[in-house]
C-alpha cells in the first residue's frame, strides 16, 4: 500500500508538472510517432491533418486533457489531440526507439516494459497473447458510431 501511495503521488507530481507545461501559445514538440489532429475534441471529429514525431506547434487553445494546435512548419495545418501527445522539449526523430502515443500514455501511468515483464513472470498461467490479440482488432469510425447509437450508450461528451 505504501508503495503504490508513492508511485500514485510522484505520477500526479509529474502529470501536474505536464500540465503546467501546456499554455496557450506555448511551443510544444510531439512526442510520439504520429497523431492525427481532429477538428474538435470529439472522439468522432473529422481529421484535419497529421503531425508528426518531433513536429513543433504552438498551443492555441487549452481545454482540459486536450490543446488545440498550429503546426509551426505548416500554419494552415491546425486542430485537437490530447496534450500527453507533447513535450515541452524538442524532439529528435530517427532513433529506432520512438515511443507511441499509447507507450507514453502506459509510461505516464507507470507501466513499462520491465514492469509487464514483472507481471508475466509473476503470473506465467495468464494467457497474454489473448490480450495481444483483443488490442489488434480495429474498428472504424462509421462502425464504432453504429455500436453507440444502437446500443443507446453515452459517449461521454
Amino acid at each position: 500500500m505504501k508503495k503504490f501511495l508513492i508511485v500514485f503521488f510522484m505520477v500526479l507530481f509529474i502529470t501536474s508538472i505536464a500540465a503546467a507545461q501546456v499554455s496557450k501559445g506555448g511551443t510544444l514538440y510531439l512526442s510520439v510517432k504520429n497523431i492525427a489532429l481532429k477538428a474538435s475534441t470529439d472522439f468522432f471529429a473529422s481529421t484535419s491533418g497529421t503531425l508528426n514525431l518531433g513536429d513543433r506547434v504552438t498551443v492555441l487553445q487549452v481545454n482540459g486533457k486536450f490543446v488545440e494546435v498550429q503546426s509551426a512548419a505548416n500554419s494552415s495545418l491546425k486542430g485537437w489531440t490530447a496534450s500527453s501527445n507533447f513535450s515541452a522539449r524538442q524532439v529528435v526523430s530517427g532513433t529506432s526507439s520512438t515511443a507511441t502515443a499509447r507507450e507514453v500514455a502506459l509510461a505516464g501511468k507507470g507501466f513499462n516494459q520491465e514492469v509487464e515483464q514483472s507481471y508475466k513472470n509473476q503470473q506465467r498461467n495468464l494467457n497474454y497473447s489473448d490480450v495481444d490479440r483483443t488490442e489488434a482488432v480495429k474498428f472504424n469510425d462509421d462502425e464504432l458510431r453504429k455500436f453507440i447509437e444502437d446500443g443507446r450508450l453515452s459517449r461521454g461528451n
